[in-house]
């Protein structure tokens, strides 16, 4: 067991130093802040001989396939800066492992896996998205084994995964240690697709999960698998199998991208008029996030930023003295026509990040949100704005 996690963080410290090596610089200058050309690679899941879930009328190959190529041809026509590449654009069997490889040779910004789910119940319907993490609950670990078991159909597959033993709960104790270094930005997409399910394509929204799934294991990118739903379910498969339901789900991932890629543009032309810091690096967003306790920035009208702890996202309004009872001091947000039920204030990401753990023991799949005025902004965007403001705070 030492030997094998020895192993896995030898491993991880080889993967943090490829994402290191392909993060963006921007130059001291800001005259020479360019606008930046996205590459996006979408995941048809499975293909060729691994057909993956299996309904009464259809394969799961064949429907991601389809969605994959209806959400490249969004983008393309309506991005002329994005480039779209597919891991498959046939039907064809593409190891789990290359596909990640494709992504990261690419340097791509992100990487979107299309998948369908299957369920014992019948009645279970919905869609859900993944980003890689620990498996927080039976059902997430279900999902992922099954959809990992693909790598039995590949040659050397103990090697190629490093001893990974799909069927082995022991092997995800220690695969899943290794955690997306881009956490942060994939829950935020996977949030943003997630609403649109619900809000625009009215979609049961079975919420944004975390579980160890191969596929997203070694990208240096923001990652997220999307399940678009069940072809267990008899109904749910028919929506699923017609052009129309196929289009629905290709036009909230875009749509969800649309505006990820918005909030990104819109922190990249906040740098180029000066109005963010674009020489601070990872140490000072660091080194000034701990001295934000100092200054307590959420209640600074400059920048009015603060941190929180999600724990859950509902459309419906729930009580959270009764739903929550674990813990107390759950208090609800309604953003956007979403419930968001959250714990904690803070100016400090740090002192968030120090109470998240304790959070995680009731709540596994919490993770930390940024506000500024209200309003959900990326969690780079605001340690960024932060550092501004101190780092002029600091001259004057």
């Amino acid at each position: 067991m030492r030997n094998k996690l020895c192993k896995y963080l030898l491993h991880l410290f080889i993967l943090l130093f490829i994402i290191l090596e392909q993060l963006p610089t921007y130059s001291v200058a800001q005259n020479n802040i360019k606008p930046k050309n996205w590459v996006v690679v979408i995941d048809a899941g499975h293909g060729g001989k691994d057909p993956g879930t299996i309904g009464l009328k259809s394969k799961e190959k064949d429907i991601a396939l389809s969605i994959a190529l209806k959400l490249g041809k969004y983008i393309s026509e309506n991005f002329n800066d994005v480039k779209i590449i597919y891991t498959r654009s046939d039907d064809t069997f593409i190891p789990l492992d290359e596909r990640s490889k494709i992504a990261n040779n690419a340097h791509a910004d992100l990487f979107i896996s299309i998948h369908c789910n299957s369920a014992p119940n019948k009645n279970v319907y919905g869609a859900e998205t993944y980003v890689m993490g620990l498996h927080r609950s039976e059902d997430n670990l279900d999902v992922a084994m099954r959809e990992n078991a693909v790598i039995t159909l590949e040659d050397d597959y103990s090697v190629k995964y490093e001893g990974y033993d799909p069927n082995s709960t022991e092997s995800f104790i220690i695969f899943s240690m290794l955690q997306n270094a881009f956490l942060d930005q994939s829950l935020n997409l996977a949030e943003t697709v997630q609403s649109d399910f619900r809000e625009r394509a009215n979609r049961k929204d079975r919420g944004v999960r975390q579980a160890g799934f191969l596929v997203l294991w070694k990208t240096a990118m923001p990652s997220v698998l999307v399940e678009v739903g069940y072809l267990s379910n008899p109904r749910e498969e028919n929506f699923l199998i017609t052009d129309d339901g196929q289009s629905y789900i290709a036009s909230s991932i875009y749509r969800a991208f649309k505006e990820y890629k918005t909030n990104y543009d819109n922190y990249n032309k906040a740098i180029a008029k000066g109005m963010l810091n674009s020489s601070t690096n990872n140490e000072e967003v660091k080194k000034h996030s701990e001295q934000a306790s100092v200054c307590d920035t959420s209640k600074n009208e400059n920048n009015p930023i603060e941190f929180k702890i999600q724990v859950a996202v509902s459309s419906d309004k729930l009580n959270p003295n009764k739903t929550f009872k674990q813990i107390g001091g759950i208090y609800e947000l309604h953003i956007n026509g979403v419930y968001k039920y959250c714990y904690g204030n803070y100016s400090n990401y740090n002192d968030a990040q120090n109470d998240i753990t304790k959070i995680k023991t009731y709540y596994p799949d919490a993770f930390i949100i940024a506000l500024k005025n209200g309003i959900p902004i990326p969690i780079k965007l605001a340690l960024e704005e932060q550092a501004a403001v101190l780092s002029t705070s600091n001259t004057n």
